[in-house]
């Protein structure tokens, strides 16, 4: 079992800045893809940046060259730097951790934290 905790979501207005930041806890050593998702109202959750065991990344395309995710493996926490934000990027973003085991792969959710950028 794989715990996570967001925290750092916030209002904030168009142009501004926010770092988000996700604590895991429990098979720490068995994680091996980590990343968040957004879901904006009324449309499915979608991927914005992940980080592999590996240190590679991967962003949406609206995330690109304003978004940075990045991880402290001392702290086990994985952050989202988020920077120029925009009205679309408002949502819930979600941290993931993908756990494989015994050729099935887990992924673990955390609660949220809500990110709304106004005009």
């Amino acid at each position: 079992q794989v715990q996570l905790v967001e925290s750092g979501g916030g209002s904030v207005q168009a142009g501004g800045s926010l770092k988000l930041s996700c604590a895991a806890s429990g098979r720490i050593p068995a994680i091996k893809d980590r990343g968040w998702y957004r879901q904006a109202p009324g449309k499915q959750r979608e991927l914005v940046a992940a980080i592999a065991g590996g240190g590679s990344t991967n962003y949406a395309d609206s995330a690109k060259g304003r978004f940075t995710i990045s991880i402290d493996n001392a702290k086990n926490t994985v952050y989202l730097q988020m920077t120029s934000l925009k009205p679309e990027d408002t949502g819930v973003y979600y941290c993931k951790a993908d756990v494989p085991d015994r050729g099935t792969t887990f992924r673990y959710w955390g609660q949220g934290t809500q990110v709304t950028v106004s005009s």
